[in-house]
């Protein structure tokens, strides 16, 4: 998709860990963490690939895994900076009435179609409006 619109769009994501899932919290502060070392998409998808079984060890295994710097990693995943971010995240998900993620947002408007076809459209009638 980004490929598609590479000169007209910015993806920007959003924390919004959800209270339900008991380590939803810890793996946005273990991708922001990652982040921190240039592995933010890295971390990213290999948490999605292993949503199931997300625990402590498995977010310190995915570190290893990347090679990250295991102290600097810990550090920051327990940061402030990165307690900040998503609570102000999850702060302005919740003025703009996100319940649930994963939640897509195109130019401040809801994207309710998921599919390749309903980006797609969305952003095309976005861009036609500049």
């Amino acid at each position: 998709m980004l490929d598609m619109f590479s000169n007209e769009v910015k993806l920007v994501v959003k924390n919004f860990p959800l209270n339900n899932h008991k380590f939803a919290r810890k793996a946005a502060q273990a991708a922001l963490a990652a982040k921190e070392q240039g592995k933010f998409w890295e971390f990213h998808h290999t948490l999605f690939q292993n949503y199931k079984s997300i625990n402590d060890g498995k977010i310190q295994d995915i570190a290893k895994e990347l090679n990250l710097d295991m102290e600097k990693f810990n550090k920051d995943m327990n940061s402030k900076a990165v307690q900040y971010i998503i609570n102000r995240d999850v702060q302005d998900g919740r003025k703009i009435g996100v319940r649930g993620t994963p939640t897509v947002y195109i130019n401040g408007k809801r994207l309710n179609d998921r599919k390749l076809s309903g980006f797609t459209e969305m952003i095309e009638a976005e861009l036609k409006k500049k």
